[in-house]
């Protein structure tokens, strides 16, 4: 026979006060446990957004990033020619690009930090085709124009649509705006590549990396093959969509590892909450206990009873913190991409996955402060118990 639920619920309301205490305990665990993986996912998300299937990135053979990578114009001129690239009439959709670094003051510190520009040609927009002109008006070749990507004016100073600024030896006028998707191409700055390896002091037939779309997304394999298979062809080749999931894979990861560790030491805490709202419940409550054993429950009914009244306070204290993440969602912050050196600006993510993960650990935090406490209740004495009546 089971204690009624009834009264766990109004066991809870009358101890009203150390019940709050544990919840707030386990609702504060939750709600960062939930911010730091919404975090981690938001830079992946951005990060894996920006590939596409059908496109492949060329990098030079045993490259990490663009930032190291190196493919001649000859190269390039072999990529164009295979015959899993894409074409538009008798234009091949490839867009070879130069990358570099510049430092430009974030508007919420003003302290200088470093952002990724990117020289690309006029066929950019059709190999990369979710990019789209939102405002202004896209760089013309050969004038040192910028086009940039939506966070850019809101994260760094200088770089409002109109504006002059002076970067790498030169002075470069912001002509549009564009929209990535959410992708990490949102935080660029984009300039005609041509120009920028002139700025730079880099010589024009040489490139950090070069992106086809391909015929089909199946057409990857016998892509890579053809490049592998040339011996002028010191390069590798990776699906768009793997470059970047492996280029979030490190800072995610170091963020959901402190994320995680944050959170027991957090969670230890609230544990140690619920073990005294259930023991002082044990202490308070021992006739009742006493009674009910008297007139027929089990010592297992009275263990659940318990356990179910502990899951309780960590169900409401997980809903609660659930609720206080999930304000989070969509809500921009930026880090450093380790792999590029560069800032990135991303959105939390708290994805339903997050949030059911966060409800099992305010469940698991429950559990662990009530299973003792309902032990001890269980095994109280009810003969010496009764004699208090």
């Amino acid at each position: 026979m089971a204690v009624p639920l009834i009264y766990n619920l109004r066991s809870v309301r009358a101890r009203w006060v150390s019940a709050i205490v544990a919840v707030v305990g386990i609702a504060g665990t939750v709600g960062v446990f939930i911010s730091m993986l919404a975090l981690a996912k938001g830079f992946e998300k951005t990060l894996v957004s920006s590939g596409s299937p059908q496109n492949a990135i060329i990098m030079r053979a045993g490259s990490t990033s663009e930032m190291t990578g190196s493919v001649t114009l000859d190269q390039v001129k072999i990529i164009q020619d295979a015959p899993q690239v894409a074409r538009e009439g008798n234009q091949p959709l490839v867009t070879p690009e130069v990358v570099v670094i510049a430092d430009f003051p974030l508007k919420s510190t003003g302290t200088d930090a470093n952002v990724q520009v990117r020289g690309v040609p006029e066929t950019v927009l059709k190999v990369r085709n979710n990019v789209r002109v939102v405002e202004g008006h896209f760089i013309t070749p050969g004038l040192s124009e910028l086009v940039v990507g939506r966070n850019v004016p809101s994260t760094y100073s200088g770089l409002e649509l109109g504006n002059t600024v002076k970067f790498g030896g030169g002075t470069w006028k912001v002509v549009g705006i564009f929209d990535a998707g959410g992708s990490a191409f949102d935080s660029e700055v984009w300039a005609d590549s041509g120009v920028l390896a002139d700025v730079y002091k880099r010589p024009n037939y040489i490139f950090q990396s070069v992106t086809a779309r391909l015929t089909s997304p199946d057409a990857f394999t016998s892509f890579k093959d053809t490049l592998t298979a040339d011996p002028r062809m010191t390069v590798q080749a990776d699906r768009e969509i793997d470059y970047y999931a492996k280029q979030s894979r490190n800072l995610a990861t170091l963020i959901t590892v402190l994320g995680s560790l944050v959170a027991m030491v957090m969670g230890i805490g609230a544990v140690f909450g619920a073990l005294n709202t259930m023991y002082s419940a044990v202490a308070e409550r021992s006739r009742e206990i006493a009674t009910i054993r008297a007139i027929g429950f089990s010592s297992g009914s009275v263990v659940l009873s318990f356990i179910f009244e502990a899951l309780l306070i960590a169900f409401i204290g997980g809903v609660i913190g659930c609720l206080a993440a999930l304000r989070l969602n969509g809500v921009t912050t930026g880090a450093m991409n380790f792999q590029t050196f560069s800032h990135m600006a991303f959105a939390f993510s708290v994805t339903p996955t997050l949030l059911g993960i966060g409800m099992i650990f305010a469940l698991i935090m429950g559990l662990v402060g009530g299973v003792p406490p309902a032990i001890r209740a269980a095994n109280r004495p009810v003969v010496a118990a009764l004699r208090e009546l």
